[in-house]
């Protein structure tokens, strides 16, 4: 007897975990009926021949199509290799699911996949910061991403970032060197760390921080999963801020999905024969904030909490301690 997709699946976690092994991530059909239909009753929906709420008969036979290309035993391997391998699965009702991924509607992801320290997930929306920026990035801008990052995290903010060579890589390196907490957003699977220059950086980032991704395990990144995690990136944190990007940049991308959800976007200023600073420019042209340091992130309601920053600041160049950061609290951004 064949078994059946839906017999697989038993729950609503495997489900979820299932489509998203067998759906592209930030596919707005299959959101909808994910929600209001629920996973176990989607999966019976693919299988059958009902008509599919909203969608004509040939774009149901289009969405239904994705639910055929792999076979059950493929599937249950899948599964079961994810949890041998220790990697995790967050669901909407878990007590670490970020409620921040809510306010992309059909457009939530179906599960996260996860390696690390996944109660960073559940901490207030303030107290994340995304920082994101150019690969191709100068000394100048990795400086700058570095020194953001780490006066953040004195500010116990978690840095938000997709892992990638430049600017992302910076921030993620001042996170951890400082001690504190970072989250990489990556495009593929999170057994899989990407770019592979960045190994070393990722593996620590799971140790020490958290990994995670909207694709299952062993997933490649590809264009269309680097797309779709911008706007995981921006629905994270209370904060974007762009260091250097070009103007068509995934960086940008970040950004623009960052002012459609109503959350803050900063811009670094850099010099304006830099091609790197043309994306920043761009966004502080269309109204961004001005951000030269962490404490320009911070809402008037959190001006000790800046003014601590730069008190650590002025003690890191002076090489003397400051007892203003060790006091100061977690401040909304």
């Amino acid at each position: 007897m064949t078994t059946t997709l839906s017999q697989v699946v038993q729950d609503e976690r495997t489900a979820r975990m299932a489509l998203s092994i067998l759906v592209e991530p930030d596919d707005a059909v299959t959101g909808r009926l994910l929600g209001e239909l629920g996973a176990l009753e989607l999966f019976r929906l693919a299988e059958g021949e009902d008509s599919v709420p909203g969608l004509s008969t040939v774009d149901a036979q289009v969405w239904r199509a994705q639910f055929r290309r792999s076979d059950t035993r493929t599937l249950e391997q899948n599964l079961v290799g994810a949890e041998r391998a220790g990697i995790a699965a967050l669901i909407p009702g878990d007590k670490e699911w970020p409620s921040a991924l809510d306010d992309l509607g059909d457009r939530r992801p179906y599960v996260l996949w996860t390696r690390g320290t996944t109660s960073f997930l559940a901490r207030p929306l303030n107290d994340l910061v995304t920082i994101t920026g150019a690969r191709a990035s100068t000394s100048y801008g990795e400086h700058v991403a570095g020194q953001l990052a780490s006066d953040l995290t004195s500010a116990e903010r978690i840095i938000v970032a997709g892992g990638a060579y430049g600017i992302e890589g910076a921030a993620h390196r001042a996170a951890l060197a400082s001690g504190g907490d970072t989250i990489a957003v990556v495009a593929n699977g999170v057994d899989r760390p990407y770019p592979m220059g960045h190994r070393e950086l990722l593996e620590r980032v799971a140790d020490l921080g958290l990994l995670v991704s909207e694709v299952p395990p062993g997933a490649v990144p590809t264009r269309h999963r680097f797309i779709a995690r911008t706007r995981l990136m921006a629905a994270l944190s209370a904060a974007t801020v762009v260091v250097e990007a070009g103007v068509r940049s995934g960086s940008m991308t970040v950004a623009r999905r960052a002012h459609e959800l109503g959350r803050t976007v900063g811009a670094v200023p850099g010099p304006v024969t830099s091609a790197a600073s043309a994306g920043p420019h761009q966004l502080l042209r269309d109204g961004a904030s001005l951000v030269t340091d962490a404490a320009d992130l911070l809402s008037p309601r959190g001006r000790d909490g800046a003014s601590a920053i730069r008190a650590s600041a002025a003690s890191r160049d002076s090489g003397r301690p400051s007892t203003a950061t060790k006091s100061m609290s977690t401040r909304a951004l």
